[in-house]
């Protein structure tokens, strides 16, 4: 197996296309393969979102800062409750853990071209305002959360005494 190379240069970085629907994704080149088979290690993709597409839902991460900017088209950037259109040398900080979700858009009629740079956090956990989904990385899970008492499922006398219980007989046998 050979080591993935310290330098890329884009034009030999095949695109991964990620487009799902009418309006969802675009293409992005991972420009760090180094740094991507190191779980937790920083990276950087150059993202093409297409017009009339949002590169991911609405979103806020627990741990993982993201860094966006934009090399050429135009975008809109939803970042909490605020809209603002973004443009060539425009730098976005989406700084972890603040709650504060993020997104961006283009419905502009050209293709919108920026660097994605963040860290790919393997327990990273994300939450979607929009649809009540939560992203937990670690057991490569997305879905929906619902309240539960902390003892709710659990059996009326803990597994452990029954485990211990088993355990102790054999050591008798």
């Amino acid at each position: 197996m050979s080591k993935p190379s310290h330098v890329v240069n884009i034009d030999q970085v095949e695109a991964v296309d990620y487009r799902e629907g009418e309006g969802w994704g675009g293409s992005y080149h991972p420009l760090t393969p180094a740094l991507d088979v190191l779980p937790g290690r920083l990276g950087a993709n150059l993202t093409r979102l297409p017009p009339g597409h949002a590169g991911c839902p609405f979103h806020s991460h627990a741990r993982e800062d993201e860094i966006f900017y934009v090399l050429s088209g135009r975008g809109v950037l939803r970042l909490g409750d605020s809209l603002q259109e973004i443009g060539p040398g425009d730098c976005i900080s989406c700084p972890a853990g603040t709650g504060v979700a993020h997104q961006i858009a283009n419905p502009f009629d050209q293709d919108l071209v920026y660097l994605g740079i963040g860290v790919n956090d393997p327990h990273e956990v994300c939450v979607y305002p929009d649809s009540g989904k939560v992203l937990v990385r670690h057991l490569k899970q997305v879905g929906r959360l619902e309240s539960a008492p902390y003892y709710d499922g659990e059996p009326a006398r803990p597994g452990i005494f029954d485990m211990l219980e088993r355990e102790q007989a054999l050591v008798r046998k």
